[in-house]
Formats: structure tokens, C-alpha cells, sequence
């Protein structure tokens, strides 16, 4: 057996830069919420994620966390989070871009959004709000599942956007 490596290009997948790319906090309520009634928290949980081309090789994937939060029946906050990264994806099978894309782009992105909306609540006087874990895997298998449904009634999906099923066709934990 021979220990040289098989010739043609290695796939190639890095993380080229994460960052945040948007942020918001609307505490609409404030400061008669943190003198009402007992904290009895009741949080939504809104998420997408969506994939933009920056070259050939090179993918933008935002990742945008929605967290609205009541206590006796009244906002407390709302918290929006776009995280960011700048990945390369080469000669990577076309069959495989797609679910690294909607599901291993998400997963490295989520933990950092996690923190930031944990960070964000506690410094606006509430207690701190970690996200549960998100199965990217199974919302990936939903979406393909309702583009199936679109392209069958005649309508396009539009590539690259993590759809996440709720009421409002978004994902609530």
C-alpha cells in the first residue's frame, strides 16, 4: 500500500471570519417589569439562517436569533441576533455543499449567538437567557421537505434560507 495521497484537489472547508452582524434589544416595557408581578418568564425562540455566495468558493451565512420574552402576559424583551461567518467550501461534492451550508455552518454559528443573547438579557437587568440546543440537522430535512412541496405546487424556495416550521414558518423552543 502507498502512503501518497490521492491525486486531485482536497476538499476544503474553513472558517474564514465570524462576527456579529446585527444586534437588538427593545426592553418596551421597562422599568414597570422589573416592579410587576413574580418573573414568571414565557420565551419564543425565532430562527433562520440564510447563505449568500461571496465568490465561488467563499459563503456568508447569517444565522439570526429572535428571542421574545413575556412575564404576566406583558413584553419583557425582545433580543435579535445576526451572527455571522465567512466560510470557504472547496471541491466539496455539490450534493454535500447544500447540508454543510444549512446544517454545519449553523452549528459552529449558534454556540456564539448563544452567548451574545445570554450576555445582552443579563445586561439588561433580566436573568440570563440560554438557548436550548437546536437540531440543524432536522430542520435542514424539514426545508428540503417544504421545497419539495413548493417546487410541486409551482413555487421556488429560495436557495440558501433555513425556513424553520411554526406558525409563522419559524421554529419555536
Amino acid at each position: 500500500m502507498s502512503d501518497t495521497p490521492a491525486s486531485g484537489p482536497q476538499p476544503r472547508f474553513e472558517i474564514q471570519k465570524l462576527y456579529l452582524k446585527d444586534l437588538s434589544l427593545e426592553c418596551p416595557n421597562s422599568p414597570s417589569i422589573f416592579r410587576g408581578e413574580q418573573w414568571q418568564p414565557q420565551a419564543n425562540l425565532q430562527m433562520a439562517s440564510q447563505s449568500n455566495a461571496l465568490d465561488d468558493k467563499a459563503f456568508e451565512i447569517v444565522l439570526t436569533v429572535t428571542v421574545t420574552v413575556t412575564s404576566a402576559g406583558k413584553t419583557a424583551y425582545l433580543a435579535e441576533v445576526q451572527q455571522a461567518g465567512i466560510f470557504t467550501i472547496e471541491h466539496i461534492p455539490q450534493d454535500q455543499v447544500g447540508p454543510l451550508l444549512g446544517i454545519g455552518c449553523p452549528n459552529i454559528l449558534f454556540p456564539f449567538a448563544r452567548e451574545v443573547v445570554a450576555d445582552l438579557v443579563q445586561k439588561a437587568g433580566f436573568p440570563q437567557h440560554l438557548l436550548p440546543p437546536v437540531n440543524f440537522e432536522a430542520i435542514y430535512a424539514q426545508q428540503l421537505r417544504q421545497r419539495q412541496v413548493a417546487r410541486s405546487a409551482g413555487a421556488e424556495a429560495s436557495p440558501g434560507e433555513l425556513a424553520q416550521p411554526e406558525d409563522d414558518e419559524r421554529t419555536r423552543h
